[in-house]
């Protein structure tokens, strides 16, 4: 298993999610994303403004995605 935090991902605070594949961790910060979404956390929605900018450039998007996908696979195992 290995450990990013939502700010690691792009997002706006310190919550810790465990997968052992990068999906695993995605699909969680995602879950994490709509529920602070739901609540209109304002520095999340902030952060979430900032990926929605870059999902209006796809190679930007996929940059990103790339770039936070190998910190995953640098990270050791928990």
């Amino acid at each position: 298993m290995k450990t990013m935090t939502c700010k690691q991902l792009g997002g706006a605070c310190d919550k810790a999610f465990q997968g052992s594949t990068f999906e695993d961790i995605v699909e969680l910060s995602k879950a994490h994303g709509m529920e602070m979404f739901q609540k209109q956390d304002p520095e999340h929605m902030e952060a979430m403004q900032r990926v929605m900018v870059m999902m209006q450039q796809p190679q930007a998007m996929q940059d990103f995605m790339e770039e936070k996908k190998k910190a995953f696979e640098a990270l050791t195992e928990d």
